[in-house]
């Protein structure tokens, strides 16, 4: 009887620990993404996180497409066509993610943050936009790692402007980050090395 009530107390102390975690990660997410919002305040921020967040929506593709084939002409054709197949990979898994996790998005969980456009699904983690350029610029910085600071900057700017559109926490923007990398950097590895 000792021994199942010590048991008990220790799964309540368990239970409470996680409960307890679970809330503080929640709100330093959400205290990252009113910090993020703070920077679209000024017109520009806010016409800035916009513009990231719609060229994310797809716009931002075919334009690095464009300056691929402009930079390396016709050696650009397997690591564009890698890119989209990994595009179309991850935009296919990212939304079956999404429904089973049913995160919901910071403005919906808090009523101080406003959302500055309008979203294409209602979960948050993690962040298609995130999996999506990730996975497509891995092939592009495998075969081209001068290419990999520009990468980084395109992956900076689209993760702050999720967060400071109050779409995602740090949190979505760094899971769908590290999906998008993981799915998308084995299979460009191995592609093109065949190649």
């Amino acid at each position: 009887m000792l021994i199942a009530s010590n048991r008990r107390l220790s799964l309540e102390r368990f239970v409470l620990a996680e409960t307890s975690l679970r809330d503080r990660l929640l709100r330093a997410d959400l205290a990252g993404v009113h910090l993020m919002t703070r920077s679209t305040k000024s017109t520009l921020g806010r016409l800035l996180a916009i513009a990231i967040s719609k060229l994310g929506n797809g716009w931002i593709y075919p334009i690095l497409a464009a300056a691929i084939f402009a930079l390396a002409g016709s050696e650009a054709w397997p690591v564009v066509a890698l890119a989209s197949l990994n595009a179309a990979l991850l935009h296919t898994l990212f939304p079956i993610i999404k429904k089973r996790i049913g995160r919901p998005r910071p403005f919906r969980v808090d009523p101080r943050l406003t959302s500055l456009l309008k979203i294409l699904d209602e979960h948050s983690f993690p962040s298609g936009h995130m999996m999506t350029l990730t996975g497509v610029l891995a092939p592009i910085v495998i075969a081209w790692p001068s290419a990999a600071l520009s990468a980084l900057a395109l992956i900076l700017s689209m993760a702050w402007s999720r967060i400071a559109t109050a779409h995602h926490y740090p949190s979505d923007v760094l899971g769908g980050s590290a999906l998008g990398i993981a799915m998308g950097y084995p299979l460009s590895a191995c592609i093109l090395g065949h190649w």
